[in-house]
């Protein structure tokens, strides 16, 4: 079976389920790879809305980080390729960073379900998720400096905005795990789940997003994302002409209308 699922339903929602659950969803080339494509295909496709990334139950974790076995050898030049997979990450580097969702994001929302552990690139993904639930035995971590390694899937830039800056130092440097209380309780998730509501809770959350203006919720993650390190007078400029744009969609009239008529929008992301 593929290393990663890629599923669509009626209502513009997909689920992303990492399965590798030998290896405990580890990132393999193969992985990234189609991770790529699938955030390719979800951007480009104006009915899809919402997306969920979580790994497989069978393996009782979210993502362990990279595999050191497969993946990490590769990029250091410790072995060479040896399938199509291999071939085409070392051709294009960046797909590491956009599977991670650190490179060119989509302004698309995305749910994480954090299913079990989530050490090092798994931490990693995290950070490029808009709302994160996850299971009370869920733990964190950035371990790559046990190994010698740096986390450069985002955690040197993002992590210190997502969380006080002396926890976000104690995380980097010491490669110390952080539970699922730990990481509600300053805020890097946003809810605990127990693990047989898990895909319910998160299925409930993305439901509930698709069915609001599509453009609206775009726009909402498109000016948090551009504005992020900037001074107020240059992000209230993005902010204004995200907001202006959204003013001249076909859904910002029907919205309203629907309101005033007492039924259900129909939005048609134009």
């Amino acid at each position: 079976m593929a290393d990663l699922i890629y599923e669509k339903f009626d209502n513009g929602v997909v689920i992303l389920t990492m399965n590798r659950p030998r290896r405990k969803n580890s990132l393999s080339p193969e992985m990234l790879c189609r991770l790529v494509d699938a955030w390719e295909d979800f951007d480009a496709d104006a009915d899809l809305r919402v997306a969920i990334l979580t790994g497989s139950c069978e393996a009782k974790a979210f993502c362990a980080g990279a595999d050191l076995g497969l993946l990490v050898p590769l990029l250091t030049g410790a072995r060479e390729p040896q399938d199509k997979w291999d071939e085409r990450l070392l051709a294009d580097p960046d797909i590491l960073y956009r599977a991670l969702q650190r490179n060119n994001p989509t302004y698309k929302p995305v749910i994480a379900a954090i299913n079990g552990l989530a050490f090092a690139g798994g931490t990693e993904f995290i950070q490029g998720t808009d709302i994160r639930l996850a299971v009370p035995g869920a733990s964190f971590g950035l371990t790559e400096v046990k190994m010698g390694l740096a986390p450069g899937g985002g955690s040197l830039t993002r992590l210190i905005r997502q969380m006080p800056y002396a926890k976000a130092m104690h995380i980097l440097l010491t490669g110390e795990p952080l539970t699922a209380e730990e990481a509600l309780e300053i805020g890097f998730i946003n809810e605990i789940v127990v693990a047989d509501k898990l895909m319910d809770h998160a299925r409930k959350l993305a439901d509930q997003i698709a069915a609001n203006g599509p453009l609206a919720v775009q726009a909402c993650k498109e000016a948090v994302v551009r504005t992020s390190g900037l001074a107020l007078d240059q992000a209230y400029l993005i902010e204004d002409e995200i907001a202006r744009a959204i003013l001249q969609t076909e859904d910002a009239v029907e919205g309203p209308r629907a309101f005033m008529e007492k039924r259900k929008p129909v939005f048609k992301a134009r």
